[in-house]
């Protein structure tokens, strides 16, 4: 599966005939990397071989770094590798990712060959760790993890690339229990109909609405996430919720949040079987290609002891600590 639909491009061919760049200090990566980190897409397109620019024009390679811009942010620090054949290779730790950046150059000094693909070095499970964005639990009270963590028997979650950081939480009793009664309806279930709040300021970038909730046990398969709302953090993380009560969505695309506000309602829609709140963040806004984020919440009470900056797991009984 792709990692980021943009980063397979080839900006232009390889060239057999180029030469590989310098790794001293103010090589055209430096160059590269400065003008991409400043948004300068036009410096860069100056650094092509007539040939890439031919290949790639003005307008395209704006479209092109705009994307990468978008999913993986700025670069933050970069390394020489090796050279790949006429290509001088970087291992480029972006703020969302890890990316090989290979480079290639005529004899002119010239760019003519630039490609970003998936990291897969040694550190390549590691490469996107978690969060950056301080955040808090999204909801008051306490609740249960039913799936979390980082093992199979954790967290189902965890062979799905885009969500094998993903919690589902519910609200249980003292005998462990989601529902009241015979469990027959959404509401007999106690965490339908909580308030689910935005654990950090953060911009919305999506929203689902209009989906119905389901009859426990039931599952609309065909609308996987059911109502949903997807939030971009400053740091580019975006934080998915999903399975929305009907009609409960309070935000709209476009709109900022401040830590706390309330989102919706957690319900039953979607690929759900019993009314619980999905989250998990991810490292860009489609869940086609992203990679998942492990989160960290700042301060938790996890089964009665305080605990800091802690994802939590499987069966834990979890609240804010603050």
């Amino acid at each position: 599966m792709k990692q980021f639909s943009f980063f397979f491009l080839l900006l232009a061919l390889l060239s057999c005939k180029g030469q590989k760049v310098s790794s001293k200090e103010d090589s055209p990566a430096d160059r590269i990397v400065g003008y991409y980190n400043q948004e300068k897409y036009d410096s860069i397109f100056l650094m092509f071989s007539q040939e890439m620019k031919e290949s790639l024009p003005l307008n395209k390679t704006k479209v092109f770094f705009e994307q990468l811009q978008q999913d993986a942010g700025h670069i933050e620090k970069y390394q020489f590798i090796t050279t790949k054949e006429t290509a001088s290779r970087y291992r480029a730790n972006f703020q969302n990712t890890v990316l090989w950046l290979d480079i290639s150059q005529n004899k002119y000094g010239k760019i003519d060959g630039l490609l970003f693909s998936p990291y897969d070095g040694p550190e390549a499970a590691t490469a996107v760790v978690r969060n950056k964005t301080t955040m808090t639990l999204p909801f008051s009270g306490e609740w249960f993890v039913f799936w979390g963590g980082d093992t199979k028997e954790q967290n189902y979650h965890v062979s799905t690339k885009a969500q094998k950081n993903a919690f589902d939480m519910v609200i249980s009793d003292s005998s462990g229990k989601s529902y009241r009664s015979d469990g027959k309806t959404n509401e007999d279930y106690y965490a339908f109909g909580q308030s689910l709040t935005a654990p950090c300021d953060a911009a919305v970038v999506a929203v689902i609405e209009g989906v119905k909730d389901n009859v426990p046990g039931e599952m609309n398969p065909d609308q996987l996430t059911g109502n949903t709302v997807i939030l971009k953090t400053a740091h580019n993380e975006y934080l998915f919720f999903a399975h929305f009560k009907l009609n409960s969505v309070k935000v709209k695309t476009g709109e900022s949040v401040k830590k706390g506000q309330l989102l919706g309602l957690c319900g039953n829609s979607g690929n759900s079987s019993e009314p619980h709140l999905h989250f998990h963040i991810q490292n860009q806004e489609k869940m086609a290609g992203a990679t998942g984020i492990k989160c960290y919440f700042e301060k938790l009470m996890v089964n009665g002891a305080f605990k800091t900056d802690y994802s939590p797991v499987r069966g834990e009984r979890i609240k804010n600590g603050n």
